[in-house]
């Protein structure tokens, strides 16, 4: 990421919980568990578009 861009995010509490808690299972910070998810979720829609 050669850029960043910083954005202010309202999640369900639940969501958040969830979240928090993959990250420490990942020894990740939330933030960062964050962004993984969101570039995996982009890849496989990437990969999903290209095989269509």
């Amino acid at each position: 990421m050669d850029e960043e861009k910083r954005i202010t995010l309202r999640l369900p509490v639940d969501l958040h919980e969830w979240l928090a808690a993959q990250a420490r299972s990942a020894r990740r910070s939330l933030n960062s568990e964050i962004v993984y998810r969101l570039e995996v979720e982009r890849a496989a829609v990437e990969a999903d578009a290209e095989s269509h």
